[in-house]
């Protein structure tokens, strides 16, 4: 199966959902006003923010000048072009250090997704041949350490962790030592599952970037934010604190497929122009994804690409 086939696979609850609301109120021809209006509250329904909302409006506005939409499929590429393009704005893939260790540190809140999201970075690296270090810096929750160990085992992985309570700062800036010693590629830090409400949890993130920056020159070279796909516009408010707090570098999206609110990912690259860096659509190590752009806008309006784009 194709990568874009298993994205469209993976997006079709979000897909299904969208396409099943605009079909109820669609009709060939000239877009009326009144049809605008309520494509437009299916749009936020379905989590597209109201930013791109009104891109996407305007979009279809000037099209329909221009020719009458004849079909669903017409309306659908329209849009899955222009979310494209809204993706394109912001998109930047992956950094990998020149130098190694590279450094990714992946925050989010309880539930997200987030240890489980290290284990299949983890394991995509180690079987490229890559050595990978992880830091277990979330010491506030009970048996997270134990929970990456678990990981860590599993996946080939070695680890860096203290005790229950510890100084997390102290966790990254033995990893960030340990990462070098042992000539790894990737160092992999876990922070706490911290609500975003406690500024206290706050101000140790920010200690943990700092301690990584000053051992490791560069680094971290990722900040990535692990979402659950399916809280929805939560998510958005998620993103938009973590972005109030540090430099957040890109977005994971998780459990996508188990989700009919994929369309989070436009409000995010939207309105906080961060970029998604990948998406989860399944249990599997290989079921977490680079995010393709104009992939994944065509796959939340359940469309295959043609013409001149290759769809694999």
């Amino acid at each position: 199966m194709s990568v874009f086939r298993k994205l469209k696979d993976g997006l079709s609850k979000t897909s299904n959902s969208l396409r099943g609301m605009i079909e109820g109120i669609f009709q060939p021809g000239v877009l009326t006003d009144e049809f605008l209006d309520d494509l437009e509250a299916v749009l936020i329904q379905a989590d597209v923010g109201v930013r791109a909302t009104s891109t996407l409006i305007e979009t279809l506005r000037e099209e329909a000048k221009k020719q009458p939409i004849k079909s669903e499929d017409d309306l659908y590429r329209i849009m899955a072009d222009k979310v494209g393009e809204i993706f394109l704005l912001v998109d930047e893939p992956l950094k990998v250090s020149d130098t190694p260790p590279t450094v990714y540190v992946m925050v989010g809140v309880n539930g997200s997704g987030k240890t489980t999201t290290i284990a299949k970075i983890a394991k995509q690296w180690i079987d490229n041949g890559k050595k990978v270090v992880l830091a277990a810096a979330d010491t506030f929750r009970a048996a997270a350490d134990d929970q990456l160990a678990i990981w860590a085992k599993r996946v080939g992985a070695d680890i860096v962790s203290h005790q229950h309570g510890s100084d997390p700062g102290a966790v990254a800036f033995d990893a960030a030592r340990a990462s070098i010693a042992r000539k790894a590629d990737l160092l992999l830090v876990d922070t706490a599952g911290r609500m975003h409400t406690k500024k206290n949890l706050m101000e140790e993130l920010k200690k943990i970037i700092r301690v990584i920056s000053r051992e490791i020159p560069g680094a971290p070279h990722e900040v990535i934010l692990v979402i659950d796909g399916t809280t929805g516009q939560n998510g958005l408010v998620q993103a938009k604190v973590f972005a109030e707090n540090v430099d957040v570098t890109g977005v994971c999206i998780t459990k996508l497929d188990g989700s009919a609110k994929g369309g989070i990912a436009v409000a995010i690259a939207s309105e906080l122009e961060i970029p998604i860096k990948l998406v989860g659509i399944g249990e599997k190590a290989d079921d977490l994804k680079p995010f393709v752009p104009y992939d994944f806008a065509y796959s939340i309006f359940g469309l295959d690409r043609t013409g001149d784009v290759d769809p694999s």
